[in-house]
């Protein structure tokens, strides 16, 4: 079993992998100092609270909401889903880019759950790293169709059909963070749009040559 895990461990990208390591990290600690489902104490510890950031100026709840989690549940379901959407897309970006898309994706999700609570005047506690994992598969799409559909590795259909039954459940269950959801993958998708540029070749390359030239197409 210690060996398997090893071996998936290994397996997995190694900035998706740290992205990981620090929601479980960032959870851990706020477990020891409290309780995660409690709205006072994640307000009190970096959750994104309109009140907090428009009159106090603490806009960098806005960041650090995107490592805390409402309970274990909210964090095991989310690492799960960055887990393997976040090693697509850094096989295909690149860690660079794949950390500015999810920073700076989560970041827009933020933004967004954050002005519709000022324009609708509620005082909605929000945290979670959703936003960013929405971005990672906002920027996947952005690939997909930026490459025609040809992505080793990468199912459009699978990924719209994912992101679908998220944005499904959302509305289903009470207390999902939409806003943050809708404003992370089109942050993902426009941050993608900007930063990934598949390669082309003048012809397609044979099986023969692809062995031993090392200038044969891939994307990174």
């Amino acid at each position: 079993m210690g060996k398997e895990l090893t071996d998936f461990l290994r397996s997995r990208k190694k900035m998706n992998l740290c992205m990981v390591t620090v929601n479980i990290l960032v959870f851990v600690i706020m477990e020891a100092l409290g309780d995660t489902t409690s709205v006072r104490f994640m307000v009190d510890h970096g959750a994104v609270y309109p009140p907090a950031v428009l009159e106090n100026g603490e806009y960098y709840r806005l960041f650090t909401a995107m490592f805390l989690h409402f309970g274990f549940e909210h964090l095991a379901y989310n690492m799960l889903l960055l887990l393997f959407a976040g090693d697509m897309l850094e096989r295909q970006a690149g860690a660079v880019r794949y950390l500015i898309i999810y920073l700076g994706g989560g970041m827009a999700g933020s933004l967004l759950s954050y002005g519709i609570s000022l324009f609708r005047r509620e005082a909605v506690v929000s945290a979670g790293a959703s936003g960013a994992i929405f971005a990672v598969v906002g920027a996947l799409l952005c690939i997909v169709w930026k490459c025609k559909g040809n992505v080793p590795g990468v199912n459009g259909r699978g990924l719209i059909a994912m992101a679908v039954l998220n944005v499904l459940q959302a509305f289903m269950n009470q207390g999902v963070d939409n806003a943050a959801h809708l404003g992370g993958a089109l942050g993902g998708f426009l941050l993608a749009l900007i930063l990934f540029h598949p390669r082309r070749t003048e012809e397609p390359v044979r099986w023969e040559k692809e062995k031993n030239d090392p200038q044969q197409d891939e994307l990174r």
